[in-house]
């Protein structure tokens, strides 16, 4: 359990810290794009402006501790109740909102300050209450219904930006989020690991489902960045990563509580989901295009 814990929360400063170094970089593109010739009709940023943000070393840095934080997280998936491994993640949040005081120059609130100590304290209360992780084996069939759901919600995604546009911002963190959840899902029941078997593990639809939600959740999140708010768009990303796989892992997948301890997990998950999204609602307040109404510097 306590390996599983350091390793959840060390996927959750690196989670955390590329979000911040990802928006820092988002936004820096961003300002030196013409603003007609970076979005799409309806005001979503396009591919060219999405690939140009992914080109600044913060974007790339902030992939880079994406990809360490996957693999911690994957490791913690299958050694946690994903109701735990996944909160405990998802409080990269916090790490995100401190981080964006400095490096984005943004102001918290009080209430988003207290909406981030209710998210620390239920994360205290769900490490308590959590029991042992139930399995890593589900139907082929679940495997199946994994990869079409992640299919259905990144394609649904990217759509739904194209046609929203700046007003998608909130959906994008969200639906990011669940790409996420079903990636931990995934990681979870996926063949061919314990023993290892290669024939087995690419022959496993839960594989491509990783994959796919790994990539379409990351393009989702980067989108949610150029056209939103930093912390609102990652509290958004938090509900859909902790609540789905939760309940799936609880429901289907034999995680448990300790014994009499149910009511208290119970709790800590709400006070987490509610601290993110109050901090959801309260981020709307700091705009996406506020660094772009800085001054240039001087001869450029």
């Amino acid at each position: 359990m306590l390996i599983g814990l350091l390793t959840a929360i060390a996927a959750s400063i690196c989670y955390g810290t590329g979000s911040v170094l990802q928006a820092v970089g988002s936004r820096r593109a961003a300002r030196t794009t013409p603003a007609a010739a970076g979005v799409t009709a309806h005001g979503g940023p396009n591919l060219s402006s999405t690939a140009k943000a992914a080109m600044t070393w913060e974007f790339i840095v902030g992939t880079i501790l994406d990809f360490v934080g996957f693999g911690l997280g994957a490791l913690a998936a299958r050694l946690l109740p994903l109701f735990l491994s996944q909160t405990v993640i998802s409080a990269n949040l916090v790490i995100t909102a401190v981080l964006s005081v400095k490096m984005l120059g943004i102001r918290l609130t009080r209430k988003e300050w207290t909406s981030i100590g209710v998210v620390c304290a239920a994360l205290v209360l769900l490490a308590t209450a959590a029991g042992h992780e139930g399995g890593h084996h589900a139907p082929m069939s679940t495997h199946w219904w994994l990869f079409a759901v992640t299919l259905l919600i990144i394609a649904g995604g990217t759509v739904a930006v194209r046609l929203l546009g700046s007003r998608a911002a909130i959906l994008a963190g969200l639906l990011s989020g669940l790409a996420f959840g079903a990636l931990g899902v995934g990681v979870r029941i996926l063949d061919g690991i314990d023993p290892f078997d290669l024939g087995t593990l690419l022959a496993d639809p839960a594989l491509y489902a990783i994959v796919l939600a790994g990539v379409g959740g990351m393009y989702l999140h980067t989108v949610a960045l150029q056209i939103g708010s930093v912390n609102g768009a990652t509290a958004a990303l938090v509900v859909g990563e902790t609540v789905l796989p939760g309940a799936i892992g609880v429901l289907w997948l034999g995680d448990a509580s300790r014994p009499g301890l149910a009511w208290l997990a119970v709790l800590g998950f709400v006070l987490a989901v509610a601290g993110a999204v109050a901090v959801a609602w309260y981020g709307n307040h700091e705009g996406a295009q506020a660094p772009a109404q800085e001054p240039a510097p001087a001869g450029v």
